[in-house]
């Protein structure tokens, strides 16, 4: 059987009609903020004493765009006697954002957790050249970082914390028992 002359057109105007008559579901954004989800990328946040200038973020990075500057300084011995050692010091960590992709390597590559995603995303300027972010304005989103979260309570204990609680409990036997060890 053929088709209708102009059924075509009909039910294209039914859809319209039925999404006219529903209710909108925008939101005006700057009076009403969205609601995100809990691990949101928005920018990237830096923990500033976690940081070691290890340079592993810059030189993973695929677009070149953190930058970091760092001094050498002697660090006196700990006890008498000992050698005096030299340790890296962070002078300037900054990311530029517009040539930022977002990827997450860098968080991913920091083997000792200075760098998090914030949810924040709202960084826009003006100039593009005001979107290259410091360590100051960096450290402020670090605080907007979402706790993570929970471990599974079926999962098995890690093993750093069971040979840390192992420890603890034989330290605890020594302690507690201090004429078993001397004979």
């Amino acid at each position: 059987m053929a088709p209708i002359p102009g059924s075509g057109l009909a039910k294209g105007l039914a859809v319209t009609l039925r999404t006219m008559t529903r209710k909108t579901v925008t939101e005006q954004y700057p009076d009403a903020q969205p609601e995100l989800p809990p691990r949101t990328r928005g920018v990237i946040g830096l923990f500033e004493e976690n940081c070691t200038v290890c340079m592993l973020c810059a030189r993973e990075c695929p677009d070149w765009c953190i930058y970091i500057d760092s001094h050498k300084e002697t660090v006196p011995p700990a006890t008498p006697g000992g050698r005096e050692r030299s340790r890296n010091v962070l002078d300037r960590f900054a990311i530029d954002f517009s040539l930022c992709m977002y990827c997450g390597i860098c968080i991913e590559v920091c083997p000792f957790d200075a760098l998090f995603w914030s949810p924040e995303f709202e960084y826009a300027e003006t100039d593009i050249r005001d979107l290259t972010h410091e360590r100051d304005k960096l450290r402020e989103w670090m605080w907007t970082v979402p706790a993570p979260p929970a471990l599974d309570p079926a999962a098995e204990e890690p093993k750093e914390i069971a040979a840390a609680r192992k420890t603890a409990e034989k330290l605890a036997a020594a302690q507690a028992d201090p004429g078993e060890g001397a004979s």
